[in-house]
């Protein structure tokens, strides 16, 4: 099969999508130092299998490292070879994964779940080069040029890379919608290492046009992309097809194919459509403009009068992924935060995670974190015993001293508890209690992967009323959900109090609450039950500044028709998140849950 045929040129099927995933492998083998590395994003099965195979083929005889998501730093980057330190009596040097990889391939496992800190470590590591250890009495530096395939096994579309890691990755390949036969159908051999290497000796003398260059650049604004990386590293995929080929200067199908891998998955936005001249009068209305062909059709003739960038740019639009297509065709702001963890991080005593240590006595509370004690002695070892008067003969004395001394740091994940405060009055309050009632059902599926609770609280006339307490129980919930009463006036300020009480409840009970609530923010009764909306509005902007002071997060949903300015007054006074979502269906409340838990609403 010949891999250099544009993918953009078909329609986007299986066979599409595992010749671009093909073509991704070629360029990066060709130049792996610019082109850094590649995002999969399979499950674990015979096609991801097939690929790497692929990888492995054309990169030929290199290292090739596994890196679990939680790695420590030391076993990343190197560091104080403690064991042998305490038997020689001085510091001795362990290398670390990435230089063990040097000019290899490491592939990072789980990587939807990779944490920040290592993602921030490791993309230093990427731009220089090289790890540099300046710890623990060591300053090394040690070369570390590695390809990065990051295999990212999410089952959600907004559980994804680190942006500081996903940034420095040149493609973004999806293996989920190809089958076996289609990838058994290709042939590792059809691209040899006698081709690599030849296009890699070839890669120096290739060059580009400024018109070309231009048009790439163009094409990476009109999909709002504004990091210059992008821009480099398509510049560099369309250097290695053109070496690839044989060809000593880049061409327009080389350029065109370098946007649709490289610029096509970082796209956040479409380009503006042209502007179609009005018809005449006299011109029937079905012949003014062509009919609208859908973005996604790769298989859209290529206008040769078109400009060279609108040539690019229709390249790169027509390999946009289809779930990215909708998110930008509908608007959607695209998430590329990570996903699935419960809870905040909160220091603990003696019970928990284990999260590094610090240099300080222990303490009632504390405990000693010896490793990292004796790692901080090891560097002053010699000069310590060469201060000594009575040396045991025969061996080296260790010294400890006070200054040496570490702490464990210890974290715990405490649990969510997601509680929907529902206003239950006037006519509509079936609607609302009937969406309350289905986004709590639909959350609750979740509590089970993510051990979040879900509570719910209603409002309406003079009283709020806590009707389901904080459960992961789907049976208990459907139960107190069922046949709840509607109807009456509007205590906002009282059911702010409500919440008020319940997020410190929650809060002593080692818990991270996130409260939802869902009214039209027009509130007619005040706390002593008596009517009036001036001052029941009053009194319940002053609830809300009391429920800001617990530090909650707190969703504020706008069901009325169109957005009320009460409704935004209150949620700005208590510090919420305001989002005007107007006959929002349970399925749309229980996603924009999901997202905030996700994410997190506090600014």
């Amino acid at each position: 099969m010949n891999t250099r045929e544009h993918p953009d040129e078909h329609a986007p099927n299986a066979a599409s999508l595992w010749q671009c995933a093909v073509q991704a492998a070629v360029l990066l083998a060709i130049d792996p130092d610019r082109l850094v590395g590649v995002r999969v994003r399979a499950a674990p099965g015979p096609v991801r299998d097939a690929w790497l195979a692929l990888v492995r083929h054309l990169m030929g005889d290199c290292a090739w490292k596994r890196m679990p998501f939680n790695i420590s730093d030391e076993r990343l980057l190197g560091g104080l070879d403690l064991p042998a330190t305490l038997s020689l009596g001085r510091p001795v040097l362990q290398g670390g994964l990435l230089t063990e990889a040097d000019h290899g391939v490491v592939l990072l496992a789980m990587a939807e779940r990779l944490p920040l800190e290592t993602s921030a470590k490791l993309a230093a590591v990427l731009d220089s080069g090289e790890v540099q250890i300046m710890r623990d009495g060591l300053c090394e530096r040690h070369a570390a040029r590695v390809v990065i395939v990051a295999l990212d096994e999410g089952v959600h579309d907004d559980e994804a890379l680190p942006p500081a890691l996903r940034e420095r990755l040149a493609f973004d390949i999806d293996l989920r919608e190809i089958p076996w036969k289609e990838a058994m159908e290709m042939s590792s051999a059809m691209i040899s290492q006698a081709d690599i290497q030849l296009a890699r000796r070839g890669l120096a003398g290739t060059e580009m046009t400024d018109e070309l260059l231009r048009a790439l650049c163009g094409a990476a604004m009109g999909l709002g992309i504004h990091s210059a990386r992008a821009c480099l590293m398509a510049v560099a995929a369309a250097r290695a097809n053109a070496a690839l080929d044989g060809n000593v200067q880049v061409t327009e199908d080389d350029a065109r194919l370098a946007a649709s891998l490289v610029l096509a998955p970082r796209a956040t936005r479409l380009p503006p459509m042209p502007e179609q001249e009005e018809p005449d009068a006299g011109e029937p209305e079905a012949q003014a403009a062509p009919p609208e062909q859908d973005p996604s059709s790769a298989s859209a003739p290529q206008d040769p009068q078109a400009p060279l960038e609108d040539r690019v740019l229709d390249a790169a639009k027509a390999a946009l992924p289809t779930g990215l297509l909708l998110q930008l065709l509908e608007g959607g702001a695209l998430k590329r935060g990570t996903a699935g963890k419960s809870g905040a991080s909160v220091k603990a005593g003696l019970r928990g995670r284990p999260s590094g240590s610090r240099r300080a006595r222990p303490s009632r509370g504390s405990r000693l974190h010896l490793v990292d004690t004796l790692r901080a002695a090891a560097p002053w070892q010699r000069l310590r015993n060469a201060a000594l008067t009575d040396r045991p003969e025969g061996g080296a004395r260790w010294q400890v001293r006070v200054d040496d001394f570490h702490v464990a740091r210890i974290k715990q994940k405490t649990s969510t508890a997601t509680v929907f405060v529902v206003d239950a009055s006037g006519s509509s309050a079936l609607h609302r209690l009937a969406e309350a009632k289905g986004a709590v059902e639909l959350l609750l599926a979740d509590c089970y992967v993510r051990r979040d609770q879900v509570a719910l609280m209603a409002f309406r006339g003079q009283q709020a009323e806590l009707l389901l307490p904080p459960t992961r129980s789907l049976v208990r919930a459907k139960r107190s959900l069922a046949g709840l009463p509607g109807g009456g006036g509007t205590p906002l300020a009282t059911a702010i109090d409500a919440a008020t009480v319940m997020a410190q409840t929650l809060q002593r009970r080692g818990m991270s609450p996130l409260f939802v609530m869902l009214t039209d923010g027009r509130a007619n009764v005040g706390r002593d039950g008596s009517g009036g909306r001036e001052r029941a509005h009053s009194e319940a902007l002053l609830a809300a500044r009391q429920l800001a002071l617990t530090g909650v997060s707190v969703l504020f949903i706008d069901t009325s028709p169109k957005p009320q300015p009460l409704a935004a007054e209150i949620a700005g006074a208590m510090r919420a998140r305001y989002l005007p979502l107007p006959h929002a269906g349970a399925a749309a409340v229980s996603q924009v849950v999901r997202a905030v838990a996700r994410e997190g609403v506090r600014e």
